[in-house]
């Protein structure tokens, strides 16, 4: 049974990356356990780690869940120089999405739930 997750980025410029990954996640490190390693609790269970070393191609992207995709893609744009993209939607698909990239290449997405209520109960069901 799997009960926790990671995910590891790679960045050729690790306080660079350490700096952007902070402004897009909004927060520092949770965890620094040595030199060019980072980890954030994105959820509980859940784990960003950020690595030197060379990006790895074709892999992405991490989407990440976010409460409003359009207030987001503005901060990341005045923020972060993230070059403009284009959130998608479709009618079957109950979320938009939209994917970007770091400045090392790795690809990142962003995902919103259409259903409010839908959002608030995932919300609700981490902090349990």
């Amino acid at each position: 049974m799997v009960f926790e997750m990671t995910i590891q980025i790679r960045v050729t410029n690790f306080e660079k990356g350490i700096q952007w990954y902070q402004l897009l996640l909004d927060k520092e490190p949770d965890f620094i356990p040595h030199a060019g390693f980072a980890e954030w609790e994105l959820v509980p269970g859940s784990w960003l780690q950020l690595a030197e070393g060379t990006p790895a191609e074709g892999s992405g992207p991490l989407r990440l869940g976010v409460k409003n995709i359009e207030v987001i893609k503005d901060r990341l744009m005045n923020t972060l120089g993230v070059e403009d993209f284009e959130v998608f939607s479709r009618a079957e698909v109950p979320v938009k999405w939209c994917t970007f990239s770091d400045p090392w290449g790795n690809a990142i997405g962003l995902f919103e739930y259409l259903d409010k209520e839908e959002e608030a109960n995932r919300i609700r069901s981490l902090r349990k």
